[in-house]
């Protein structure tokens, strides 16, 4: 199983290395550059540099990146480097900085009568088998697709990056679950914030769903609240333990909001390594059972299988695609976020159509 699972996820394509996190100079007009903060619970290999390792750091580390996007970009893709980067063809780091909690803090979450205006935050939490630069250009991605504007930041939790690795990252995600509730509090904890959006992938969803629970059992409603949105895309959580959070965390304002595809190759290869009864970021959409419980749980379920996956036949990356069409999906009347219910993506409109009757929120 094990080699199967290698071969299927990891293909033979090169893993990025911290090479291309060194600052390279552009000087090419039109290069798009874009800001990303860090709160990672990863080990800096020395205090003064932003070099993580998969060990898991005792405190929150903080940093911030600029990152490169080329012209010749290509929505839902990212421009890799070969060799040393060069901004005019590939995502490229042209500046980074290591940053004390006092600096993050003010920088992404300010105290009140600051001389800036509010802002928008994306906080962006990876999934398994992800090393860091993956996870920090995945985000550069999807902010820049997206034309979210506002402060991305990238919470990076200690996954081993590799795909024998898949325990592991189980332990590391549940360890950085009340720091990721630590971050959580801060952001929400500014009134110089506007909207929040938290957009979590793959096992980063089982953490993110956990953190969520966690804050909801100690009543700490007033930061929940304060979530504009809650998206867990392609979630690797077992379906048992995913209607349990959601029964604890109770109905958000809008929607939570799963992104689903049944043909999730990587979700089934997990189901089997965890010998589970399905992951939610598989569930079916046509399927009663499952329409019913959406409709309990007060929970957008969509099924996003009509859109290009990025990493071919494992059909686990095809939120990203959803960036590029943000925008459209902004524009969505308020209302039609709040409705909870199973939903099927359609690529053509941009628009989620039901599938059984969807009920408005209460």
């Amino acid at each position: 199983m094990t080699v199967v699972l290698a071969v299927t996820l990891s293909g033979c394509a090169t893993r990025p290395g911290p090479e291309v996190l060194v600052p390279v100079t552009t000087t090419t007009p039109g290069i798009k550059t874009q800001p990303i903060y860090v709160a990672t619970t990863r080990k800096r290999v020395s205090p003064s540099e932003n070099v993580f390792t998969a060990e898991r750091a005792d405190t929150l580390n903080f940093a911030k990146f600029i990152v490169a996007i080329p012209p010749n970009h290509r929505l839902g893709n990212i421009e890799w480097p070969e060799g040393t980067p060069d901004s005019r063809v590939s995502f490229a780091t042209t500046g980074q900085a290591v940053l004390s909690a006092a600096e993050f803090r003010d920088a992404v979450a300010p105290p009140p009568r600051s001389s800036r205006g509010k802002r928008n935050v994306l906080i962006f939490v990876h999934g398994y088998n992800n090393n860091f630069q993956e996870s920090l250009y995945r985000l550069a991605q999807i902010n820049a697709d997206a034309q979210i504007g506002g402060v991305p930041i990238l919470f990076a939790w200690p996954s081993q990056g590799e795909v024998t690795g898949y325990a592991a990252d189980k332990d590391a995600a549940a360890y950085s679950r009340d720091h990721l509730i630590e971050l959580l509090t801060m952001v929400t904890s500014s009134p110089q914030v506007g909207e929040i959006m938290v957009v979590a992938h793959s096992m980063g969803g089982m953490l993110t769903a956990e953190a969520l629970r966690e804050l909801r059992v100690q009543r700490r409603d007033g930061v929940i609240a304060r979530l504009s949105r809650v998206v867990l895309a392609a979630p690797d959580i077992d379906v048992d333990v995913f209607r349990s959070q959601v029964q604890t965390i109770g109905p958000l304002k809008p929607a939570l909001l799963v992104l689903v595809s049944k043909d999730d190759t990587a979700l089934k290869l997990s189901n089997v390594i965890g010998g589970s009864r399905g992951r939610a970021g598989a569930l079916d959409v046509e399927n009663p059972l499952v329409q019913e419980a959406a409709l309990k749980a007060k929970v957008q379920v969509v099924d996003i299988s009509q859109l290009q996956s990025q990493d071919g036949s494992l059909h686990h990356d095809r939120f990203v695609s959803l960036a590029a069409l943000y925008p459209q999906l902004r524009r969505q009347p308020a209302a039609e976020r709040q409705k909870f219910g199973t939903f099927l993506f359609d690529a053509a409109t941009a628009k989620p159509i039901p599938v059984s009757s969807p009920a408005p929120a209460d």
